[in-house]
């Protein structure tokens, strides 16, 4: 019971992690680098699960992907299965609820690239995709990997999103958290004790990584902050 839903819980963080990664860098570098006067709108949007109640997230994806919505009608066609209370619908809250968290590091990491270098890096005829790959993107790799590390790291301890989009499905939607709310509610304190520990050390660990690295190569976890 305890090593499915952990399995299930490092699935979704390693599949989410991937995910962010992949939409955080065009978005972190887009609000890095632009001057339109509704950056402020868009910086909103992704900061906004980090003050939003998961309860209210969860509640508002469920209904965006629910059986009855456009989208969840769509993918009824496609598919002939559900989007909510399945892993894929877990993927979907926990890829919003974790943006920031991904997008916010890599966007600080990218503004903090020195200007000139981009300058030069234009004077000599080098086009934005070629100065990005070959000096923001190396350059802001330590915001890259925090992005990464965070948004996993985050996944894994996710409660209220989860719950209100997956509910307690034992090998399909049960991640570690939901366990061990699950066992504290049947007073099973042992089961939730060691699950609960087992999430300890894995974070302690990734956040040792991360300052074990800001240690030997002077930057920071905090930041972007």
């Amino acid at each position: 019971m305890i090593l499915q839903a952990l399995a299930l819980t490092l699935r979704l963080a390693v599949v989410v992690a991937l995910i962010l990664i992949v939409i955080a860098l065009p978005l972190g570098y887009w609000l890095a680098m632009s001057r339109s006067r509704l950056k402020f709108l868009v910086e909103s949007v992704v900061a906004l699960p980090i003050v939003l109640p998961p309860t209210v997230l969860g509640f508002y994806v469920l209904t965006a992907i629910g059986p009855l919505s456009a989208i969840g009608r769509w993918y009824h066609v496609l598919t002939g299965g559900s989007l909510a209370f399945t892993f894929h619908g877990l993927v979907i809250g926990s890829v919003l609820y974790s943006l920031p968290f991904a997008v916010q590091p890599i966007a600080a990491a990218f503004s903090s690239v020195d200007r000139t270098l981009l300058e030069a890096s234009a004077t000599l005829g080098a086009s934005s995709w070629r100065s990005f790959w070959k000096i923001i993107l190396p350059l802001g790799i330590p915001g890259v990997f925090t992005g990464l590390v965070l948004s996993f790291a985050h996944t894994l301890g996710e409660f209220g999103v989860v719950l209100m989009i997956g509910g307690n499905i034992p090998g399909a939607t049960q991640t570690a958290s939901i366990l061990i709310y699950d066992q504290v509610q049947a007073l099973n304190y042992a089961v939730a004790n060691q699950t609960a520990f087992l999430l300890l050390v894995s974070c302690f660990v990734l956040l040792a990584v991360l300052f074990g690295l800001r240690r030997h190569t002077k930057w920071s976890l905090w930041e972007w902050q």
